[in-house]
């Protein structure tokens, strides 16, 4: 696979410049507004076009100008590196620059034309992976975060896997004060027909503890807390204490970085070791999940892209991370690559 810039005063021109160089077989991977015009950046398989096409008989070759200086108004860019693509897609979704400094440090060092691969194996040596089990837990995990994160549907389809895949699973909630709170994680456990337990204070979450004994997994729902608060944040410690449980952070993607990352380390300091996502399906740009983990020094667990219960969640893994930050025309043309063995 082949990939190239092209810089132009109008996007018209400018996917004219691709049509004359790569064909219409070019994937448009990357367009950018900058200064005098636009930046477009194509890829095309090397097996099914050359870069750049033999000048016309009857028409004398033109040296590649900038623009004012004699001959077409448009310069034709180098080839660009998989560096150069990754630190665009980092910029592009808010990526803070310590981390994209690290990240594409990282990356220089690979040698692979694959920015999939690149960008996994970056992430995957800066930032730690631990996706909560399908199966048996050794304790019971507490959902805990901000409100509005998506606690109760993420206990709901944690609850709905379990089920679905023939395990034991116990319910319990304590987020007992907000209006319909209970009811709402109450109307999925009916449906899965499981025993929802109220509780509202660490005594009796003890107890509730004690009767889900023989259960595979042990699933706690906990009202929202205001990480800023010491009121909020020492009466939800207090439940966390109150028997060996493992608090999980749920918090929604799109979120500015900085304040995500405070957010992330308020929480941890309460013991919480991995971070779920939600509202992948409303978020476009994911620099904040990358700082709050890096910040906050968390391990991604799973995501939830979808309101639907019975869809669940989705493990991520360095992998699934980059294909969720390198634009899908970038993922496509890879794949055409390697599946016509062309790729470079």
């Amino acid at each position: 696979m082949r990939l190239k810039s092209f810089h132009a005063p109008t996007m018209v021109e400018a996917m004219r410049l691709v049509r004359d160089a790569l064909g219409d077989d070019a994937i448009i991977v990357a367009t950018r507004e900058e200064e005098g015009g636009v930046r477009l950046t194509a890829a095309i398989d090397d097996a099914e076009q050359p870069l750049l096409p033999p000048p016309s008989s009857h028409e004398p070759e033109q040296e590649p100008t900038a623009y004012g200086h004699g001959g077409r108004s448009w310069r034709r860019e180098p080839e660009i590196d998989i560096v150069d693509l990754i630190s665009d897609t980092l910029t592009r979704h808010g990526t803070p620059a310590g981390i994209c400094d690290r990240l594409l440090n990282t990356i220089a060092t690979y040698d692979t034309g694959d920015p999939v691969e690149a960008l996994s194996g970056a992430l995957d040596s800066i930032f730690t992976f631990q996706p909560l089990p399908h199966g048996r837990a050794p304790r019971p995990f507490m959902l805990i975060g901000p409100p509005g994160a998506g606690k109760t549907l993420t206990v709901a389809k944690l609850a709905a896997r379990a089920t679905l895949g023939g395990r034991k699973v116990g319910v319990i909630t304590t987020d007992t004060v907000r209006a319909g709170g209970v009811d709402q994680l109450a109307a999925f456990t009916k449906l899965l027909k499981l025993k929802l337990l109220a509780v509202e204070d660490t005594d009796s979450l003890a107890d509730a503890l004690g009767v889900q004994r023989g259960v595979e997994q042990v699933l706690i729902d906990s009202a929202g807390r205001n990480p800023f608060d010491p009121d909020d944040m020492n009466d939800l410690g207090d439940l966390l204490n109150a028997a060996d449980l493992e608090p999980v952070l749920v918090l929604p993607a799109g979120c500015d970085a900085a304040e995500a990352a405070e957010v992330g380390s308020a929480f941890r300091e309460l013991g919480a070791r991995r971070l779920l996502l939600t509202r992948l399906d409303m978020t476009r740009r994911l620099g904040s999940l990358l700082a709050i983990a890096y910040e906050a020094r968390l391990s991604f667990s799973d995501i939830s892209a979808t309101p639907q219960v019975a869809e669940g969640l989705s493990a991520l893994d360095a992998e699934s991370l980059a294909r969720l930050l390198l634009p899908s025309s970038v993922q496509h043309a890879t794949r055409s690559a390697k599946q016509t063995g062309t790729f470079s």
